[in-house]
């Protein structure tokens, strides 16, 4: 054999070599997605016709108007529909030439309820989710962090990215961006997701995500230490920060796309995390999101009647985290005054692994279990996390739901 074909033999094999990783994460990826299956199946959920309704939607969302994106709104709305979302809240980036806020989606559009909302960047450099939004976010790029916060009179204030903020002692924000996709997908090694993307994408696209998702550590330090050391009521939400922006394609003169993929699409960005928002609404039949209005919806958040769900690993509905004492029934958010003992109840749509923690220390780890009870005598910000060890690893080893405290002053 002449010496060329040896060395091309030799650089096929050693091709074939370096593929049997990826070759065995699509398989793996396949087992995840067959026992994802398997668990939405086995998944219970009472209705309780006398506690708050769940509402499900995501926040930190940007459309064409904020100039990273194409997206547009037909297309927002689609992907609202077509992952049966209650809510979406926009926030566009802000443009000098025209109102961002008061340009992108608001209202009831079909049957999805979308609240208008701004992502401002501060002179100092920090990111805040401002909902809803208004025509002085142009400006705010020109103000300190305290200025643009102190402006507020009403409505959510969120820090964006908290690994990057630096005006913690500032005061007037209500909410911490504990978890964002794109900052957990910057981790991203680009050629092993070039190359996972080539055996999986076609049989697999949306759960590229458990290839690179990780427990957002540094996030939820920050969040526990600030709740800690203010001693106040600080709600967490999960970013989707969708664009739908990542892929290529060849478009006509009238922007119509003739060849391409996108890797990022609204409907897919719209299946990895959501918030679950718990509303006091009175029953009347059918409760659907036209039930829902944003005054509600905005005060349901901003009391952290919510928690995080990664819905792509099983659907999180009827999760619960509830406190009570002789006196007093409380939800997550709210506070409960200490007595003699407080009772803390935490219950799963399916068994899994619960893990309740003290000031971001844990406290009770119990697996197995669709219900975990625990009574305290000490006062503190407690916040449950679920998982499921059931799911291939990596999925089974992250955090499925992150709730927001209970609060036992």
């Amino acid at each position: 054999m002449k010496r060329w074909k040896k060395l091309l033999l030799l650089l096929l094999v050693l091709l074939a070599i370096s593929q049997l990783p990826f070759v065995y994460r699509r398989y793996k990826l396949g087992r995840l997605q067959a026992a994802i299956q398997r668990l939405n199946s086995e998944s219970v959920r009472s209705e309780n016709l006398g506690g708050p309704t769940e509402f499900k939607g995501v926040i930190h969302v940007h459309s064409f108007l904020g100039g990273h994106s194409t997206g547009t709104f037909a297309d927002i709305i689609s992907a609202a529909q077509a992952n049966q979302l209650n809510f979406v809240v926009m926030t566009e980036h802000p443009s000098s030439n025209f109102n961002t806020a008061e340009m992108t989606l608001k209202g009831n559009h079909g049957g999805v309820l979308f609240v208008n909302g701004n992502e401002v960047s501060t002179a100092q450099g920090d990111r805040l989710l401002l909902i809803p939004g208004d025509a002085q976010a142009a400006d705010d790029g020109k103000g300190s962090t305290q200025e643009v916060l102190s402006r507020r009179s009403n409505g959510l204030s969120v820090v964006a990215y908290p690994q990057e903020f630096n005006g913690w002692g500032a005061s007037g924000y209500k909410g911490i961006e504990v978890y964002n996709v794109y900052t957990n997908a910057r981790r991203i090694n680009p050629v092993v997701m070039f190359f996972d993307a080539l055996w999986s994408y076609r049989s697999y696209p949306d759960l590229l995500f458990a290839t690179f998702y990780e427990r957002p550590n540094e996030s939820l330090k920050l969040w526990d230490e600030q709740i800690k050391q203010r001693g106040e009521r600080i709600v967490a939400t999960a970013g989707n920060d969708a664009h739908a922006n990542i892929g290529m394609s060849l478009n006509d003169s009238s922007g119509k796309t003739l060849l391409g993929f996108k890797l990022d699409p609204y409907e897919r960005s719209f299946r990895l995390v959501r918030m679950h928002v718990l509303v006091n609404l009175p029953f009347s039949g059918l409760v659907n999101s036209r039930s829902l209005q944003e005054a509600d919806l905005l005060e349901a958040i901003s009391a952290g009647h919510c928690f995080i769900g990664f819905d792509l690993f099983g659907d999180t509905t009827g999760f619960r985290y509830d406190a009570h004492d002789e006196d007093e029934d409380r939800m997550m958010g709210d506070e409960i005054k200490l007595g003699n003992e407080v009772r803390l109840t935490v219950g799963l749509p399916v068994a899994g692994r619960i893990v309740l923690l003290k000031d971001g220390v844990v406290v009770a780890d119990k697996s197995a279990v669709s219900k975990m009870e625990f009574v305290t005598r000490e006062k503190g910000s407690y916040r449950a996390e679920a998982y499921l060890p059931q799911l291939p690893k990596p999925a089974g080893d992250q955090p499925w739901i992150i709730s927001n405290p209970i609060y036992v002053r």
